[in-house]
């Protein structure tokens, strides 16, 4: 039985350029010929948080078209894969300015080597917005997480907040509630699924521009993800939003280390532009691997 052709399957991790670090991702450059169920079924196979797909391309123009998959559905937009990509890309055509066609909406990429010849990715995303979390909508996430209103962060509020996905924005008021983390995995995810979340993401502010964050992702079949590009973008509206940040500010995001796996989103904001900056580094998991089907 044949039930469909070998892929080449890139894997790379994002927002790190050390192999145990960052958050892995499958990256497939010809998916021209994979229809979504295919593209799911591969998805779930490489089994990260997410696995991109370019199903079109003009290299000479630079510009391709990008699809997204967890191991469960497909989703608009995914930082950590949009990182994972371009570095792929620029590996193999050039660093330089790429333009990623997305079902959230257009995605320019610059890539470039810093001065340690390892290869970076700034995405620039879809314009951002951040509105309050409504009553019922927190109340709901924090019974699935086991928190209190106690354990939130007065100074940063609730809100739901939006860079080509949606998040829910939820601040801790010190490091330890943030290290605690043991939800209900499927509460969660019902709860995520009736308002349209993609993560939640859990921040802890150290100082004014630095922050640790932790994403559950229960809708993607995924406790956690050690580092979230689009959930970096939205963080970066919620804090221009809120007017926690100069005219043009870059904060840090440390996520990942809570399970071993560190690492690091730079995220440039301009109160005078909607759209965010997100800054990452991305390394080659080892050769591509070919999954898909064989005649049997």
């Amino acid at each position: 039985m044949t039930t469909g052709p070998l892929t080449d399957v890139l894997r790379y991790t994002a927002f790190s350029s050390d192999p145990s670090g960052g958050n892995p991702a499958g990256v497939v450059l010809d998916a021209s010929a994979l229809d979504e169920e295919r593209m799911l079924a591969l998805a779930a196979e490489v089994g990260y948080s997410e696995t991109a797909f370019v199903t079109a391309g003009d290299t000479a123009g630079r510009r391709f078209a990008l699809r997204y998959f967890s191991p469960l559905a497909e989703v608009d937009f995914c930082g950590h894969a949009t990182v994972a990509t371009a570095v792929a890309l620029a590996e193999r055509i050039g660093p330089g300015e790429l333009v990623f066609d997305t079902p959230a909406g257009e995605i320019p990429v610059l890539t470039a080597a810093d001065g340690e010849g390892a290869l970076h990715a700034t995405l620039t995303s879809v314009p951002t917005r951040s509105r309050p979390a409504e009553e019922a909508e927190l109340a709901a996430a924090l019974t699935a997480l086991g928190w209190e209103r106690a354990d939130l962060d007065p100074a940063l509020p609730p809100h739901v907040a939006f860079g080509g996905v949606h998040h829910l924005v939820l601040a801790a008021a010190g490091r330890d509630r943030l290290a605690d983390l043991a939800y209900d995995f499927d509460a969660l995810a019902e709860v995520m699924r009736r308002y349209g979340w993609t993560t939640a993401q859990l921040v802890w502010r150290e100082t004014p521009d630095l922050f640790h964050a932790r994403d559950p992702f229960p809708v993607g079949g995924v406790v956690e993800d050690p580092a979230t590009g689009a959930a970096a973008a939205a963080f970066g509206g919620y804090l221009r939003t809120l007017g926690l940040v100069p005219e043009a500010a870059r904060v840090v995001i440390r996520q990942g280390e809570d399970m071993g796996r560190p690492s690091e989103l730079v995220v440039d904001v301009d109160s005078r532009d909607p759209r965010v900056r997100v800054t990452g580094r991305a390394v080659s998991l080892g050769a591509p691997s070919v999954t898909g089907s064989r005649a049997v």
